[in-house]
């Protein structure tokens, strides 16, 4: 699922990506379709874990809204992920309000590329299958499941994860790492331990 380089990879995204933000934002319809292929996938991910089937839709929902309030935004290229995020999100809260479901994990999206893992908790989710990381990811409970979804698959910090959901830092950090520990010993992963929470490459 993801190999030790990736993070620096990621990083140079976020680099590629704030660029061809600050062009989309002058006009420029090339650069949009290069921000666009940098955080769909992961954005695309993040849905089907909340809405399942019914992501794509949302993400087209959501893509219409940030093409529309693109000129607002005031950021770098990992701000814009978490801006992205944040506009996917309340789509899909309205959404399952709409079909009043509470939302829960749901399916991640195959192709997506998962960040390389930082820990021993993350091994859990080196070893996974698509088939697996479904059925395990869906089986979290709500708050742990976004915030996996949010730091492995859209690869957000905490800080950019914790103001997706409105909550504190230390508050996604915590449901996080529980969800990675809750995936690693259903796995029967070695080395899992009790240390602080770091497994996702936490900022501080």
């Amino acid at each position: 699922m993801g190999q030790r380089g990736e993070p620096r990879r990621v990083q140079a995204y976020d680099g590629e990506l704030g660029a061809a933000v600050a062009r989309a934002q002058e006009g420029d319809e090339a650069a949009f379709a290069v921000a666009y292929r940098l955080v769909q996938p992961g954005l695309l991910g993040y849905l089907r874990g909340l809405v399942g089937d019914d992501a794509e839709d949302v993400a087209s929902d959501a893509w219409l809204e940030i093409a529309r309030d693109l000129g607002r935004f005031r950021g770098d290229g990992a701000g814009f992920r978490g801006w992205t995020a944040t506009i996917a999100r309340h789509r899909a809260l309205d959404h399952l309000r709409r079909r009043r479901v509470r939302p829960r994990p749901a399916a991640l999206e195959q192709d997506v590329d998962l960040p390389a893992p930082d820990s021993t908790h993350d091994q859990a989710l080196e070893s996974l299958s698509t088939e697996v990381a479904l059925a395990l990811v869906r089986g979290l409970p709500r708050d742990q499941a976004e915030a996996v979804l949010l730091r492995v698959v859209v690869g957000l910090d905490g800080p950019a994860a914790a103001r997706v959901l409105g909550k504190r830092p230390g508050a996604v950090r915590t449901a996080a790492y529980r969800g990675l520990k809750r995936l690693a010993r259903q796995l029967g992963a070695d080395g899992v331990t009790d240390e602080a929470p770091r497994t996702l490459g936490e900022s501080t």
